[in-house]
């Protein structure tokens, strides 16, 4: 990855809403930023510029004055004009004659002088430099007097070198501050102008969950009415084509629960009788009500997972709600419960007893029986863990044995234990309705671990 992928990968990895805001802020900072330069440049420039001409200006006039007292030969007079035109005590005047320095209003040492401006002075030629004089930033002119001799003056520029500082923090505080609100503008536009994706993400996790009448809000933006349209149209149909599939199951199963009945009773007398018919027969009547009793099973399957009725849920406590099935499945072989503490939950109990027990039946069918049913809160959920014996379920079916008539390696098989491939997807289905999740880990030790978490209540 080179060094220009490294910053697109980064914002890549931020939400939609932040990258709009960031864009928002780098879009002020270089506007703003531009904005700032140019005008500290040319604030800079105009003031350090004026105040330069303007010391050339002033040392003009104050060089024929200085002239003029030198061709009087008046050395007091020549000394008193040179302390009147320092002026304040911030300025310097230097003149140089005959070799020797006099100075007046700040005290410099003229060694401390730019040497090269003053080695141009002396050839003739009027200069002028901004340097740093003992400390002080300064403007330094000078100019050559009649016999040889150096005229300078040096005018401090700590005043403007204080407006020009304040300029710049005022500039620089004014480009964090337009990012900011660049920032806070971007981050909000982001939140406004995502909303509707916002929505459309919610409503179709919502139809994930199994609640098939989300539907979008219709809104008045031109732009998203096809978006609202379609999405509606299509969980309309979608509602309509679950709907029918759903009544479709609920007729045919309990259409067929008279003649099931009627099989079942046929059986019946054929079992009571079996030892009165030939070997042959015997054989056939005991795979027939084998058959049927799956047969029955799976028709009751079918009608549970069909119904769509309201969850009636009841506040209890998960650890004894457990026991209690547990207790009522009774068996030689019963599972052992682990719940140290009480977990209050709050959930259809008729539901929840066929999810526990179609997992402790799948578990004597296919994992050599349940060995613990774990009760635990995690995470703010309350969790179940049915741990059984058997060799466990591969990573790539762990998914798949949750769907319908899904049996894992024994599909297509009998003699299975009379499985009829619904009941983990009865599990998953029952779940779902608790706003829940059902998934498959390995169990410590060997085995399989079905676990079921459930929305947890506050005790």
């Amino acid at each position: 990855m080179s060094a220009f992928d490294r910053p697109r990968t980064v914002l890549a990895r931020l939400p939609l809403r932040r990258r709009v805001g960031v864009a928002f802020a780098l879009v002020c900072l270089v506007v703003t930023g531009l904005f700032a330069t140019v005008t500290w440049n040319l604030a800079s420039y105009y003031l350090v510029e004026q105040r330069v001409d303007g010391a050339t200006r002033q040392l003009q006039v104050n060089l024929q004055l200085v002239e003029r007292a030198m061709a009087a030969d008046d050395t007091t007079g020549l000394d008193d004009l040179l302390t009147g035109l320092a002026g304040t005590p911030e300025t310097t005047v230097a003149l140089r004659r005959d070799g020797v320095w006099t100075t007046s209003g700040r005290d410099v040492d003229p060694a401390a002088l730019p040497a090269p401006l003053l080695a141009m002075a002396a050839q003739g030629t009027g200069a002028r430099q901004r340097v740093q004089v003992a400390g002080v930033p300064s403007v330094v002119v000078a100019a050559p007097v009649p016999g040889g001799g150096l005229f300078v003056e040096v005018f401090p520029m700590r005043r403007l070198d204080a407006n020009l500082r304040f300029l710049s923090v005022v500039l620089f505080v004014g480009v964090a501050v337009s990012t900011l609100l660049g920032l806070t503008l971007g981050q909000w536009a982001g939140r406004r102008a995502l909303l509707p994706l916002t929505a459309l993400t919610r409503a179709a996790a919502r139809i994930a969950g199994g609640d098939l009448s989300a539907r979008l809000p219709a809104g008045s933006d031109a732009e998203l009415a096809p978006l609202v349209a379609t999405f509606n149209r299509t969980a309309d149909d979608l509602e309509q084509r679950v709907s029918r599939d759903a009544r479709f199951a609920a007729d045919v199963s309990h259409e067929l629960r008279s003649p099931l009945t009627t099989l079942v009773n046929a059986v019946a007398v054929l079992t009571r009788r079996r030892d009165e018919l030939p070997p042959t027969a015997q054989e056939a009547v005991d795979l027939l009500d084998a058959e049927i009793l799956r047969f029955r099973r799976m028709v009751l399957d079918l009608l549970e997972i069909s119904r769509s009725d309201s969850l009636h849920r009841e506040d209890g406590e998960l650890g004894e709600l457990v026991r209690g099935l547990v207790a009522v499945r009774g068996g030689p072989h019963a599972p052992q419960v682990d719940a140290p503490a009480p977990v209050p939950v709050r959930v259809d109990r008729r539901r929840l007893d066929q999810v526990l027990g179609n997992l402790l039946d799948n578990a004597d069918a296919h994992g050599g029986g349940a060995v613990r049913i774990g009760v635990a809160a995690r995470d703010g959920h309350a969790r179940i863990e049915v741990d059984d014996a058997g060799p466990g379920i591969p990573p790539d079916q762990r998914t798949a044995v949750f769907e319908r008539f899904a049996r894992g390696t024994l599909a297509g098989s009998r003699g299975d234990g009379g499985g009829t491939g619904l009941g983990l997807s009865l599990v998953a289905t029952h779940v779902r309705r608790h706003d829940g999740r059902v998934h498959v880990e390995d169990r410590p030790g060997g085995g399989t671990r079905v676990v079921v978490e459930l929305p947890g209540v506050d005790g």
